[in-house]
């Protein structure tokens, strides 16, 4: 019988998504396209986002970009995941719905 992933299996991948994204402002495209799966089991963007843990704006001269948010970086913290002193945080004009 093929293993079932929880969202908790996904713990890893997650943190290591939201860690990628807290270096600094990542644009959604580059997002999707290096995260993106053909597993319908994996689904770390979805429950990322689902779990509230990143979010997309848009950004005036930027377009649509993807930020952790503080749910996102207390569960880095939680994990003892290293953060920069300076989360990659960009003003955004409008949410966008993911």
């Amino acid at each position: 019988m093929p293993h079932e992933f929880s969202s908790h299996d996904l713990d890893p991948l997650i943190l290591d998504l939201l860690e990628w994204i807290a270096r600094e402002p990542r644009s959604y495209a580059d997002v999707l396209d290096a995260w993106r799966t053909s597993c319908p089991r994996l689904t770390v963007w979805e429950d990322c986002i689902d779990r509230g843990f990143a979010t997309r704006m848009h950004v005036a001269g930027h377009g649509s970009v993807v930020q952790v948010t503080a749910a996102g970086l207390s569960f880095l913290q939680r994990h003892d995941r290293v953060m920069p002193k300076t989360p990659a945080l960009i003003t955004a004009t409008s949410p966008v719905a993911s």
